[in-house]
């Protein structure tokens, strides 16, 4: 797993911070299947103490995401062609008219606040920062679709997006795609801002399709 810039887990909340990086790492492929991962290991790469990896990594249990080994750590819980064709079948299914729904919500205030987010995504593909990419990603899309009013929604769509191994960023990066996929955020902001939900919608499916596709290749 890449180490993280310093300074990045700070001394407040220590956990959450935890499991954030270690969640990013494990989707977008840094952490891999069939590799057993310590806590103390993680921990002292992040610099911090291991309770707070630990509970981390315990809660990535919880959530299917991770299986323990005994006496060993912990490792990536496989993900099949078919477990990922599914949860991308999920994402279109829940996240596609929930954003469609959102976007009808949104008002200028949130397009400010979005725009942002939108921001910090341009600046992560452009320097080819993984982590802060799919960090910003992450709280776009899961932003926006708050805007539909369904905490349950949300939270099932996070839990499907947590559930995505996307081991082609890299390679994305590298050919300058990554840029590409995140002017997509720019489309959806236009389309939410001219209340085109016919528009939105196309944009979304491609979105979700590259999520499926160009990120999620393994080049095998």
């Amino acid at each position: 797993m890449a180490e993280p810039a310093p300074g990045q887990l700070g001394y407040t909340n220590l956990r959450d911070q935890a499991l954030e990086v270690i969640r990013q790492a494990l989707v977008s492929g840094e952490i891999r299947p069939g590799d057993i991962y310590s806590a103390a290991a993680l921990a002292n790469r992040l610099g911090v103490s291991s309770s707070p990896v630990r509970e981390a990594m315990l809660t990535l249990v919880n959530q299917g995401l991770l299986e323990p080994v005994r006496n060993r750590g912990y490792r990536v819980v496989a993900m099949s062609e078919q477990d990922l064709d599914d949860v991308y079948e999920l994402r279109q299914l829940l996240e596609v008219p929930g954003t469609l729904r959102a976007a009808a919500n949104a008002t200028d205030e949130d397009l400010v606040r979005l725009t942002a987010t939108a921001d910090e995504i341009d600046v992560a593909a452009k320097d080819g920062d993984i982590v802060r990419f799919l960090d910003a990603d992450r709280r776009f899309h899961l932003d926006l679709l708050g805007l539909s009013g369904n905490r349950r929604l949300v939270e099932s769509v996070a839990a499907l997006r947590d559930q995505t191994r996307l081991y082609g960023l890299e390679k994305l990066v590298e050919s300058g795609r990554l840029v590409d996929s995140a002017a997509e955020h720019r489309d959806i902001l236009a389309a939410v801002a001219d209340r085109d939900a016919d528009r939105l919608e196309a944009i979304m499916r491609a979105h979700l399709r590259h999520v499926r596709a160009d990120w999620a290749d393994t080049g095998d």
